[in-house]
């Protein structure tokens, strides 16, 4: 089942044909935060950094965060939020909304709605985007998440959509955005479309400045093009995990663009640390805390 549906108020554009559609799904959602049951993991990860082993479990038991070196793995949109929110206070937003094909795009292997088919039944969610509100130590706030296996969670029309939404549903219930990033950028699938949602997600964060909620953004390896360009970085509060690459084009594209050698350790969280773009770098064993005591900081008379 499809239906059209308008889109958000943040952006007024008339859009030329359906970007969206809603499964017959109910809404809300409480979503469990835990892998799919069939997959199976190996014993030992063998950190890309140091090269030493560490038993899976405990892996598993510092986060996925390598006990050595604290090279900060990546992590899956369920693992995040499990690691992050207090148990079973995980309520999913839109979760049925789907992107369908506005420029009918294929290449010469096959269709872009094949491809985002094949994602969704191996990635276990429907967008790059997870939105919903959950509770942080008691504290109640809307959440964003990215998926960066599903198409190296690129902005596309449904992402800035969901996003837009989220902050639209925070708005009217007054609650703080938290947004954790980790993005390849925009979609190119979608053209023009992907490309609107950097102002769509723009102008919803100022009526949200404007009504007076912060936004706290979290930035997470990799994160790059439209959404560090864009809503990732409009926060009140820029904080990023060590390690993590940020930036808009890639160092190469940029070293070739300028004829100029880039400085050392550029676009990685600890440079942009040093040259005020982040507000602090954070381990994920403290995150949950450090949101805690960012959220007791602003004014409570949104929590």
């Amino acid at each position: 089942m499809s239906i059209e549906i308008e889109p958000s108020s943040a952006w007024n554009l008339k859009l030329p044909r359906l970007l969206f559609q809603v499964r017959a799904l109910p809404q809300p959602h409480m979503t469990p935060l835990t892998a799919p049951s069939d997959k199976k993991e190996s014993l030992w990860f063998k950190c890309p950094e140091c090269n030493e082993l560490t038993y899976i479990r405990e892996f598993i038991k510092h986060q996925k965060v390598c006990p050595h070196c604290q090279y900060h793995a990546q992590l899956r949109w369920y693992e995040r939020l499990s690691f992050l929110l207090d148990d079973s206070s995980f309520l999913e937003l839109d979760y049925d909304l789907e992107t369908l094909d506005p420029l009918e795009f294929q290449t010469d292997k096959e269709s872009y709605q094949a491809k985002i088919q094949q994602i969704r039944s191996s990635s276990n969610t429907g967008e790059a985007l997870v939105t919903g509100i959950g509770n942080i130590q008691g504290k109640a706030v809307a959440l964003a998440v990215t998926e960066f296996s599903f198409m190296g969670a690129s902005m596309g029309s449904v992402f800035g959509e969901k996003l837009t939404r989220l902050i639209e549903y925070a708005i009217e219930n007054r609650l703080p955005v938290v947004t954790i990033s980790s993005s390849g950028g925009a979609r190119m699938h979608e053209g023009v479309f992907s490309l609107f949602q950097m102002a769509k997600t723009t102008a919803a964060l100022v009526q949200l400045g404007k009504a007076r909620l912060p936004h706290i953004s979290v930035l997470v390896n990799p994160c790059y093009g439209g959404v560090t360009a864009s809503y990732a970085t409009l926060a009140d509060v820029v904080l990023a995990e060590p390690g993590a690459l940020i930036g808009f084009a890639g160092p190469r594209v940029i070293e070739q663009t300028t004829n100029q050698k880039l400085p050392a350790g550029f676009q990685t969280a600890s440079f942009l640390r040093e040259h005020g773009m982040v507000d602090e770098l954070v381990q994920r064993k403290t995150l949950r805390e450090t949101l805690f005591r960012l959220l007791n900081f602003f004014d409570p008379d949104f929590l």
